[in-house]
């Protein structure tokens, strides 16, 4: 597979602190990848180290088959920030404009890609109205009009959907799902993992600036099992005795969630809790999600 982007052991410091540390990663041309994790766990440091924003202090990478950093390929990239800043006296045309003089498009090409940008992600009826009376959410799809505007070969997007309404963010999993099938590469910062568990061919999770998984999101809870127990005779001593067999999700009222590692384990839990005094009325499995996956990593240590 020609990949899009290309990491080996990238490390950013700020002086005593460390924003990412020996990152690797491999995203084919033509997906979409999710990179997930914490506020602080280094999110924004790697992308703007991709998008040339920020200088590695050490490792390497390749975006687009280049060496990180070259002139030539940044042409080709786009970029939204989580905090897309406006230039509130403009217009949302002139706005534009001044990004695409950025991108140095020639006259011809702006009054094309603009109104198309604008149209795509629906603030064509405001592109005359200034900036400083668009609501948060128009910000946002005028910052994801911005970062389409070259036409891009690799998308960064930083929480794109964070101010939208769920319409909204349906909307834009639209438009990414469309790039996509034009050859386009995303990679997207989020945290709604529902949404990225839709659109998302892979995903990688980071915390305390380390990859600690990643793999295609439909596979990394193969392993792994959710089990909702709906029991009586629920005592604080049953309930320590199913967490000494299993990692509690939650519990309350008469039900209790776990998870465990395959579903080889769920009659030996379903003996603990008819051993301890419990009587069993339901027992449910399913894969674990996207969102479990994610809080279990956070919760567990190195």
């Amino acid at each position: 597979m020609s990949l899009a982007i290309q990491t080996d052991d990238l490390t950013k410091h700020y002086g005593s602190q460390v924003g990412c540390r020996q990152i690797d990663l491999s995203v084919g041309r033509g997906q979409i990848f999710g990179f997930l994790g914490p506020n602080g766990a280094g999110k924004s440091t790697l992308v703007k180290m991709l998008a040339g924003l920020i200088k590695p202090t050490s490792g390497t990478a390749a975006i687009l088959g280049e060496r990180l950093g070259n002139i030539g390929v940044r042409r080709k990239i786009g970029y939204l920030p989580e905090n897309f800043s406006c230039h509130e006296w403009l217009t949302g045309r002139q706005l534009l404009e001044f990004h695409a003089s950025l991108y140095k498009m020639d006259r011809g090409t702006r009054s094309r890609r603009i109104p198309l940008v604008m149209d795509l992600v629906g603030v064509s009826g405001a592109a005359g109205k200034k900036v400083k009376t668009y609501s948060k959410g128009m910000r946002q799809r005028l910052g994801m009009a911005s970062a389409l505007l070259p036409d891009p070969d690799l998308l960064f997007l930083d929480e794109p959907t964070s101010a939208l309404d769920p319409l909204g963010r349906r909307e834009v999993r639209e438009i990414l799902v469309g790039l996509r099938e034009r050859g386009k590469t995303i990679f997207l910062n989020s945290h709604l993992l529902s949404e990225v568990e839709m659109i998302c061919d892979r995903v990688a999770f980071i915390r305390g600036g380390r990859i600690i998984a990643q793999g295609d999101p439909g596979e990394m809870g193969a392993d792994h099992m959710v089990v909702e127990l709906q029991l009586q005779n629920l005592t604080g001593g049953l309930l320590d005795k199913i967490k000494a067999s299993a990692r509690i999700i939650s519990s309350g009222g008469n039900t209790v969630r776990v998870a465990v590692a395959n579903k080889e384990e769920i009659p030996a839990l379903a003996e603990v809790v008819v051993r301890g005094g419990g009587r069993l009325y339901r027992l449910a499995h399913e894969k674990v999600s996207l969102e479990e996956i994610f809080i279990s990593l956070n919760k567990e240590g190195d």
